[in-house]
């Protein structure tokens, strides 16, 4: 099959799913307003895959079929397709200036292509080629497919297996011949409403007596027994007014979903591990590290635009040759620009797994997240310095509009000759939409909790320091027996 367009893609997202928003159950999700600009967002990739100046980016062959996919169907081949990888996520950043939602279970397949070899090599079950089966499916159909790691953990304080509601992490409660029946819930799933099927993992590395939690399978997002219920993120409401200028980036936006899984069978076919403890933790770990290798091209895209909004904030209040001015986008652009080289430096240091697909090099990785859980923030203080306090006190697009007001507003939110006051009004709800709005949420609290929080770089970081051999180093240089 074809690369999906983007119309085929929102035509088979229109499938019956146990939806809630707002304590309610939502029904024909697609022409919800709430909804629709996460969807704009995803039919974008599919939009772009399409033209020819971006298919280098976007497509490539795959090595188990030989067809053009998108690339987010890929399993890595080379350090070439690692660094294309960031480009293409930094591109998509540009176009939406939001989270673009397919970058978890492209990650997820490219941590379990590896693992699965590995799982099999040692144990001698066929999870590999069931996993490869599964993808060629997906990369056939052009499928979007999420990532489901995160549990809701209950007591953080006890394991899994000692938690007094055990399903506070995904667990396997019962099996038969066919499969399995899974029970939990997953959490900060982002895009899983708006894709075809997911690839659930266990969230942490396990122990024995905990096998029932080592379980990962792909399933279609719409499976008997699961339910979801909308995340609700700052200012969404906006989207239900009328109007477009209140709400900032009216167009794109991202989601967030609270997915429960309520006795859902899973198929044999489609599970890719049941009980390997083993290898649990460092499927966690490789996906963590595809994962934080993302954020060195999606969250600098997202900059990139929040930059030239700061720009032209600056343009419009007639501020823009200050030399303090100047030197504030000076400042996000480096910032922005060491984000993407961290992206970069750890996808040009990849190496090739024992299953032939590539790997980025897990520190760089995890130094790249964890630039990218402060240079945002940095980034947004900046925009808003820039931008001033009217982005805290602008009044609602009613008032600009209406006929007793408005034209007072817009006499006095005029400034330099020849601006219109709407334009200015648009370019701020902009720069407010992406550091305290809808935005801001897949901008910056995506960038500290995202891929793992703060703390789960670290310790990645302390874990591959070297520190011995950087001791030895100096024991060398000063002749240290």
């Amino acid at each position: 099959m074809p690369l999906k367009t983007p119309e085929q893609y929102l035509e088979s997202i229109k499938k019956p799913v146990n939806l809630y928003m707002f304590g309610e159950k939502v029904k024909e999700f697609w022409n919800h307003p709430i909804i629709r600009p996460s969807i704009n967002t995803v039919m974008k990739i599919y939009e772009l895959a399409q033209l020819d100046e971006y298919k280098n980016i976007l497509t490539t062959k795959s090595h188990l079929t030989g067809n053009i996919i998108n690339r987010f169907t890929h399993i890595h081949q080379s350090i070439d397709d690692l660094i294309k990888k960031v480009q293409m996520q930094r591109l998509l950043g540009q176009h939406t200036a939001c989270c673009f939602q397919r970058c978890v279970g492209f990650d997820a397949a490219n941590a379990l292509y590896s693992v699965t070899y590995e799982m099999d090599k040692k144990n001698g079950s066929n999870y590999h080629e069931r996993f490869k089966k599964y993808w060629i499916e997906v990369q056939n159909q052009d499928l979007m497919v999420d990532g489901a790691m995160t549990d809701t953990k209950g007591d953080r304080s006890k394991r899994p297996n000692q938690q007094p509601d055990p399903d506070a992490y995904l667990h396997i409660v019962d099996e038969n011949d066919q499969g399995i029946i899974v029970r939990g819930a997953k959490v900060h799933q982002t895009g899983f409403l708006n894709s075809h099927r997911v690839i659930v993992m266990p969230t942490l590395a396990l122990r024995p007596g905990e096998e029932e939690y080592a379980v990962s399978f792909g399933i279609d997002t719409n499976a008997k027994g699961i339910t979801l219920v909308y995340g609700r993120q700052a200012c969404d409401t906006r989207k239900l007014e009328e109007g477009k200028l209140d709400i900032g980036n009216y167009k794109y936006g991202g989601q967030e979903i609270f997915v429960i899984f309520e006795d859902v069978f899973v198929p044999n076919e489609n599970i890719f591990m049941k009980g390997e403890i083993e290898f649990s933790g460092e499927l966690v770990n490789r996906f963590g590290g595809f994962h934080r290798q993302s954020y060195g091209g999606c969250k600098v895209g997202v900059g990139d635009v929040l930059i030239g909004a700061a720009a032209l904030i600056s343009e419009y209040n007639g501020t823009d040759r200050a030399s303090h001015i100047r030197d504030k986008l000076v400042e996000m652009v480096h910032l922005n620009e060491t984000l993407y080289s961290c992206g970069i430096a750890c996808s040009s240091l990849g190496f090739q797994r024992e299953a032939g697909n590539y790997e980025m090099d897990m520190l760089l990785a995890n130094v790249c997240k964890q630039n990218v859980t402060r240079f945002p923030y940095e980034i947004g203080r900046l925009a808003e310095d820039i931008a001033g306090g009217i982005i805290c006190t602008l009044p609602s697009e009613a008032d600009f509009k209406s006929t007793e007001v408005g034209p007072l507003l817009e006499k006095y939110l005029t400034t330099c000759e020849g601006l219109c006051a709407e334009d200015r009004y648009r370019v701020l709800r902009f720069i407010e939409n992406l550091t305290m709005g809808v935005s801001a949420v897949s901008y910056k609290t995506e960038s500290m909790h995202g891929a793992g929080s703060p703390q789960a770089q670290r310790i990645m970081i302390s874990r591959q320091a070297e520190l011995e051999e950087k001791k030895s180093l100096v024991k060398k240089i000063l002749d240290v027996e």
